[in-house]
């Protein structure tokens, strides 16, 4: 089985002045703005690194359920969020970390279980796998 996904980004313009949009092949985002100042200077916008996050935190949030289910479990809630972290290095700048946390109510699981459970969906997501020059930590809160 093969799936493709598309997205595709527009740009005008210097790297400082200048002016994108991002679309996605669902329309979830489509023709969104981003550039310098949504990505170095807090402005209103997206960045590379948030959709990053976000397609991160989805794909390990998804394949926890499956080797939840897997395991006989079943979440009431889960809730991820990813810190994705940029940093001026020399040559420009990197992607130097990337910081899941999970916090989840799952019936029938204690801490040690969820955290074991956890870890292998951060070890086998595929946008984990896609991203394994960064060092990922996590964090899991049983709630």
């Amino acid at each position: 089985m093969q799936i493709n996904r598309t997205a595709s980004a527009h740009w005008s313009g210097g790297l400082k002045d200048g002016k994108g949009q991002i679309s996605t092949q669902s329309g979830a985002l489509s023709n969104y703005p981003y550039g310098f100042a949504s990505r170095f200077e807090g402005i209103a916008g997206t960045n590379p690194e948030e959709l990053i996050g976000a397609a991160h935190a989805g794909c390990f949030t998804m394949a926890l359920s499956l080797i939840l289910g897997e395991a006989g479990l079943k979440a009431d809630h889960m809730e991820t969020s990813a810190k994705v972290t940029l940093e001026s290095v020399e040559g420009g700048f990197a992607i130097t970390a990337i910081h899941l946390s999970l916090s989840g109510s799952i019936p029938g699981a204690d801490q040690a279980k969820f955290e074991e459970l956890a870890g292998m969906a951060k070890a086998g997501c595929p946008v984990s796998k896609a991203l394994s020059a960064v060092p990922i930590t996590l964090d899991v809160k049983l709630v």
